[in-house]
């Protein structure tokens, strides 16, 4: 296991600010994106085409939504980024039968790269518009909400702020532990971010650019139900299209649920894009 002051090197390459950690962690995983292809002996590239959520895209194992960008096309990440990249795909069909206009993309860490407590931590870049809704998350494994769930980084398109937040049994969905933070100074999604969580057996600490944005108490969950946080988590990052939560928020149903026609426009233009600068995994000594 590479040592804290390897990954700090590297991190202070990549990112624009100072980051480090307070006492002695070991790294468990650090990827900064750099090509050419996808580590898949840690990443599960997944390939669905069934609705969850009221989502409008099918996700894809195709280079045209998942692929690696190096130099200037990497809008600031040192040793190139991940690209997930939606497409208009009118017609598409799914191995289910199932039809749709947009494809995109979603990575997942199941069974080759999880963790239990820990700080999990990615540096994005995010396209904003209406109904663009990409996530940076932790799921455990088994069936969901009991497997728990924690949100690191949401986003339905509002260039001002993202979303954290956790889902488990009794607290899921519409859940009472979440909260939206709203970037500072004129921030917007569409800028280098940092988002991470510090994951500890009581209490779970969201963070942005290194700014604490939400705390979780384990007393805080058990009012609604069972703290489903002592289990391995993996890590995803997809970008979803419309669906229950951008139209909740936006109250779009045209042209697509929770998708304005500037964004179709967006995507069409093949100008919605998630970058990832990198990720690290690390956990306290």
């Amino acid at each position: 296991m590479r040592t804290f002051l390897f990954s700090l090197a590297l991190l202070l390459l990549a990112a624009p600010f100072t980051y480090a950690q307070k006492g002695k962690v070991d790294t468990i995983y650090f990827d900064d994106f750099n090509g050419p292809k996808l580590n898949r002996k840690i990443w599960n590239v997944e390939v669905t085409g069934h609705t969850n959520n009221n989502e409008q895209q099918a996700y894809v194992d195709s280079s045209s939504v998942l692929y690696f960008v190096h130099g200037k096309a990497a809008q600031g990440a040192r040793n190139g980024a991940l690209v997930l990249h939606p497409r208009y795909r009118p017609g598409y069909t799914s191995k289910e039968k199932n039809k749709y206009d947009f494809i995109s993309a979603r990575i997942n860490s199941e069974k080759k790269m999880e963790f239990t407590y820990g700080t999990a931590t990615a540096r994005m870049k995010i396209t904003s518009g209406a109904g663009l809704w990409p996530a940076f998350w932790a799921l455990g494994e088994g069936e969901w909400p009991g497997c728990g769930e924690i949100d690191m980084m949401e986003t339905v398109g509002d260039s001002s702020w993202i979303s954290n937040a956790l889902h488990g049994p009794n607290y899921f969905g519409d859940t009472p532990l979440a909260y939206r933070y709203f970037l500072p100074k004129h921030g917007v999604v569409d800028q280098w971010h940092i988002y991470s969580v510090d994951w500890t057996k009581d209490k779970i600490v969201f963070k942005t650019d290194g700014v604490v944005t939400y705390t979780v108490t384990r007393a805080m969950v058990e009012k609604y139900g069972r703290w489903a946080f002592d289990n391995p988590k993996f890590l995803i990052f997809n970008f979803a299209l419309g669906g229950g939560y951008p139209s909740a928020v936006n109250k779009i149903a045209t042209p697509y649920t929770g998708i304005s026609q500037a964004t179709v426009d967006k995507i069409k233009a093949g100008k919605a894009v998630v970058l990832v600068d990198w990720v690290l995994v690390t956990k306290s000594k």
